[in-house]
């Protein structure tokens, strides 16, 4: 059986600050709606993560926010180091390992199709694989979750493209590491991943000063 004290989910956030957050789908509906859809990722990512028995941990980009909606409900706050994404998912998983986890799990704040389901799952996989990975439909990853601590997974990529999942799973091929591929999910980055989201934009903008 599972034992959930020794599972850890890290969350990396980028501070919601207008012009520095989904700057991609900025060029198509302008800073203020973007950062608005992100506010809503946010909400959408603390909602699916509230229900898990784990603990939860959230990085920021920047800096540490205390007042914020991730201040509330368990969730500790913890900041980035690293000068590119895989230095930083590679030191959060360091320091997580070395806390004395035995199950590590990371995801972003991007994808408005995540649900705990998917979340348990993973955790559940990892019962029977040391990796387990989301691919995301633009050929990133959406999570990725292990059972000791593998650094090279995150060295030698280049970042936010789509070869990333593709290069990661042929990297665990070669080192001979069983893993476990959850469903594909669509993480929101243009105009087009915003429609098929759903996410409603008005709505987001209304509730955006709420965060």
């Amino acid at each position: 059986m599972a034992d959930s004290t020794n599972e850890c989910l890290l969350i990396f956030a980028k501070n919601p600050e207008r012009g520095k957050v989904k700057t991609r789908l900025a060029k198509t509906i302008g800073d203020g709606q973007a950062l608005a859809v992100y506010k809503k990722l946010l909400r959408i990512t603390k909602s699916v993560t509230d229900t898990l028995d784990l603990s939860r941990q959230i990085w920021y980009s920047n800096y540490i926010n205390e007042q914020d909606l991730w201040s509330k409900g368990g969730y500790e706050q913890r900041l980035q180091e690293g000068d590119d994404l895989g230095m930083r998912m590679q030191k959060a998983f360091a320091r997580a390992f070395s806390d004395g986890f035995s199950k590590v799990a990371i995801i972003g704040t991007d994808c408005a199709a995540i649900t705990s389901k998917i979340l348990r799952q993973a955790f559940q996989q990892l019962e029977e694989h040391p990796v387990v990975i989301g691919p995301s439909s633009d050929g990133g990853y959406y999570l990725l979750g292990m059972t000791n601590f593998y650094p090279a997974l995150f060295e030698q990529k280049e970042w936010s493209t789509s070869s990333v999942c593709r290069e990661t799973i042929q990297q665990l091929k070669t080192m001979e590491i069983s893993y476990h591929e959850l469903p594909v999910l669509n993480d929101i980055d243009t105009a087009e991943d915003l429609r098929a989201s759903g996410i409603d934009i008005a709505k987001s903008d209304r509730e955006c000063n709420s965060l």
